[in-house]
């Protein structure tokens, strides 16, 4: 094992991942191009008037060994020339602006690509850091799960079909009425793992920049910025697993690159973004794209682990599919897709109306944090009345009838009590009655 002395106490040794991209050591172990990086670092010195081996190194992400010898070959090239040192230091960075032939380099270089910021790393690197950090090895255990779906009421048996599913890191179909908790439970699994990953700001294709890093999506470690292991790429970010949940809006297009054609620089799909995390897609079978069509684009991925994107230029290149990915609908898995659509989906979870006992203890639990008094015999006697025949509880329908109650005992200035007349008057304000 590894160790890194901590920055702010010198006495204590924290334990290094092993998981954790180190440093490059020279250009060619960044996996980039000579030629690809002399064109970052001058549209990187463009952004002001003068620059230093420091400032390169900062904006790069790379070490300052490194940014020296870029900036010792721009020189060379006659692109950039030293304006003295930075400070009254001697030791101080020699600052640098670009030439005349500079400015015609960083031009003729943004029409190629505007991209300006920290370096990519190559593909390879890319896909080894991903199976290094892959979902399939964190496992979940049964305590962590309980932990995780606390506050939601379910049952024994629904508990313990998802605790398998959930630890496979494979693909989870969630079905059943709505308003039962299908959503929050995927929602949940964001609490299910405590590992974190290297996410990469962007990723290099035949000279080709993908962003990748998205901070709606990838949530920083905290303390990550103080970098506290020195020899760390920090061309890589440490990230909790991501959690991304899609809904109706989801589309094929969604599923491929973006081609942002004025800066020539792609964006990653939203499934590449989950990648050692969660990907979701919420009432699915609401697209605007038919499940069958969806299920099709995925039956590579979801069976063999890996996915194919395409370039503008036509070039193809293979990525890695590593993700737990969760589909939630409330359509009946025979109108989503056809048998062999649905093998492809390794588990598939019914969830059902609450039962009697069920209902009550999800009523009780909202009423109390809605601070709504609630007499067990009326809220019986309603379940009674309510629930029979054809019509079915719902999760859902506890908080809507107890928000009626709150809204309505707020306007008239009376205590919120949820009694049997008052769940009735609630029962006809929340439901369309036919």
């Amino acid at each position: 094992m590894q160790y890194s002395p901590d920055q702010n106490r010198q006495d204590v040794v924290v334990p290094l991942d092993p998981r954790m991209p180190m440093a490059p050591a020279s250009l060619e172990a960044t996996g980039l191009e000579s030629s690809f990086l002399l064109r970052l670092a001058a549209k990187c010195a463009a952004e002001q008037d003068t620059v230093t081996a420091s400032h390169l190194a900062d904006r790069m992400k790379l070490p300052k060994v490194l940014a020296n010898i870029l900036i010792k070959e721009l020189v060379k090239l006659a692109f950039l020339e030293a304006r003295g040192l930075a400070g009254e230091d001697v030791r101080s960075d020699i600052r640098y602006t670009l030439s005349t032939n500079g400015f015609e380099y960083v031009r003729a270089a943004s029409r190629q690509s505007q991209y300006v910021g920290p370096a990519p790393v190559s593909l390879d690197a890319f896909c080894r850091q991903v199976g290094l950090q892959s979902i399939h090895d964190e496992r979940v255990t049964p305590e962590r799960l309980i932990e995780s779906l606390e506050g939601l009421v379910l049952s024994n048996s629904l508990i313990e079909k998802l605790g398998p599913a959930m630890n496979s890191g494979l693909s989870i179909l969630l079905y059943g009425p709505p308003g039962n908790g299908k959503t929050s439970i995927a929602e949940r699994t964001s609490q299910l793992f405590r590992q974190t990953i290297f996410v990469p700001h962007a990723i290099e294709v035949g000279g080709h920049v993908i962003s990748f890093f998205d901070e709606a999506v990838h949530q920083r470690v905290a303390g990550a910025d103080a970098k506290p292991y020195p020899k760390a790429d920090q061309r890589w970010i440490e990230c909790r697993r991501p959690v991304v949940k899609t809904g109706g809006e989801l589309t094929l297009d969604l599923l491929d690159l973006t081609f942002n054609e004025g800066p020539n620089v792609y964006e990653a799909p939203v499934h590449l973004k989950a990648s050692g995390g969660v990907f979701i897609i919420d009432d699915f079978g609401r697209q605007q794209v038919a499940p069958q069509a969806l299920i099709n684009r995925w039956i590579v991925p979801l069976e063999r682990g890996y996915d194919f994107l395409t370039l503008h230029t036509g070039k193809k290149f293979k990525v890695p599919f590593d993700e737990l990915v969760v589909f939630s609908t409330n359509i009946a898995p025979r109108d989503l897709s056809d048998e062999a659509g649905l093998r492809r989906l390794k588990y598939k979870i019914f969830v059902n109306n609450p039962s009697r006992d069920e209902y009550i203890q999800i009523f009780k639990s909202y009423a109390g944090g809605a601070a709504i008094d609630v007499s067990g015999i009326d809220l019986n006697v309603f379940y009674d009345r309510k629930y029979h025949g054809a019509m079915l509880a719902s999760c859902y329908h506890p908080k809507y009838l107890l928000d009626f109650v709150g809204s309505y005992c707020d306007f008239n200035g009376v205590p919120k009590v949820a009694s049997l007349d008052m769940l009735e008057r609630a029962w006809e304000g929340v439901f369309a009655l036919e």
